[in-house]
């Protein structure tokens, strides 16, 4: 799977594990929040604040879909790892899946 910046068609997409489709979702900013601009389809974004959090902590949070009070914090791949890296050293925070 390649992962484009929408903003950036230029930039070399990224290569990632087809089971990225599943994970990308515990890095998006939710639709809504302030700054996220409307999307299409398989497009997502990712704040760069939040790409460089989890990259000096090493890990990201996820939340119970049973439970919103029950957090787990889970450490990076190595490809997660890389491709945060990717987006942060080019300044991407819009993104499509193809």
């Amino acid at each position: 799977m390649r992962v484009i910046a929408v903003d950036d068609r230029e930039l070399t997409p990224f290569e990632m594990p087809d089971r990225f489709r599943m994970e990308v979702v515990y890095f998006m900013t939710p639709a809504g929040d302030q700054g996220v601009p409307d999307l299409a389809s398989g497009e997502y974004w990712i704040r760069q604040e939040d790409s460089k959090r989890w990259l000096d902590d090493g890990t990201f949070s996820i939340v119970s879909p049973l439970d919103a009070a029950s957090k787990a914090e889970i450490e990076l791949s190595e490809e997660q790892e890389s491709w945060l890296e990717w987006m942060v050293e080019n300044g991407i925070q819009h993104i499509r899946l193809e």
